[in-house]
């Protein structure tokens, strides 16, 4: 008997469908069908702040790389924007200004510049920080390879003085997207951040969408309690799991509208 061939290797779907920076069809969806394309990811147990940390860092441990966690959360939060901005007829309106803190959170929000302006957005991206670079590696290069992108504005707000540049005419925006803190934020902010926060409720107040990167800045993702000043969003992409903080009643209602986004971390990482 002649040896047979070897069996092709099994196809390993993951059971999210395609993730976000995978996702052929991602930026033709509205709202309603980005909620569809990600059920899976909302369907599973809500955790805490904490519990998606270790399941960031176990992810990372079993191979996946940071820098792509970060592609496929910033990729989402374009594909929410968008959808939200078309939705609400102010594609194409004005700049979607995207508001940056030195963590991951920020560097989600550089990728989702970059995506946005790939579909032909004018972005303006402001780093709110008192350091002249992001504090961790992927979202420095997420940062540097905004440079020079075209429809891209690249600022750095290190004070008040920066942020009130960027405060004039904030009603001119079509979308403000908040990704200034993720977890961790305990008592009250402190400039420039909270510069920046007051700037995401004026234009609010002006009528301007906001979209919060994986929380609201200042809302804790565990408990749902704001410190101050807090961000009120009208939608949340967050990321992996539902998170507990954002099914309580104050945190719901600051969040508005939450998405959750898969972003790859793999069955063997996770823990509920």
């Amino acid at each position: 008997m002649e040896p047979q061939p070897p069996s092709p290797a099994p196809q390993v779907v993951a059971p999210d469908g395609p993730l976000p920076a995978d996702d052929p069809v991602i930026f033709t969806l509205d709202l309603r069908g980005l909620r569809r394309r990600w059920s899976g990811a909302e369907a599973r147990t809500p955790i805490s702040a904490e519990a998606m940390a270790g399941a960031d860092r176990r992810a990372q441990a079993f191979g996946v790389p940071a820098q792509r966690l970060m592609e496929h959360a910033g990729t989402a939060v374009a594909a929410a924007v968008r959808s939200l901005a078309v939705d609400l007829g102010r594609w194409g309106s004005g700049p979607i200004l995207i508001l940056c803190g030195p963590g991951n959170n920020g560097g989600d929000g550089f990728v989702a510049a970059r995506y946005l302006a790939g579909q032909g957005a004018r972005v303006i991206v402001v780093f709110v920080a008192s350091e002249a670079r992001p504090r961790t590696t992927e979202s420095a290069r997420n940062w540097d390879r905004l440079d020079g992108h075209e429809h891209v504005t690249r600022m750095h707000a290190s004070n008040a003085r920066d942020l009130s540049i960027i405060a004039q005419g904030i009603e001119k925006a079509a979308v403000v997207v908040d990704a200034l803190l993720g977890t961790g934020t305990r008592g009250s902010l402190r400039d420039p951040i909270r510069g920046a926060v007051e700037i995401v409720l004026r234009a609010r107040a002006d009528g301007v969408p906001v979209v919060a990167v994986d929380t609201p800045t200042a809302v804790d993702l565990t408990s749902g309690e704001p410190s101050d000043p807090v961000v009120q969003a009208d939608l949340t992409v967050t990321f992996h799991r539902p998170k507990s903080g954002l099914l309580t009643r104050i945190g719901g209602r600051l969040a508005g509208k939450v998405l959750v986004a898969p972003i790859g971390i793999p069955p063997e990482a996770d823990r509920a």
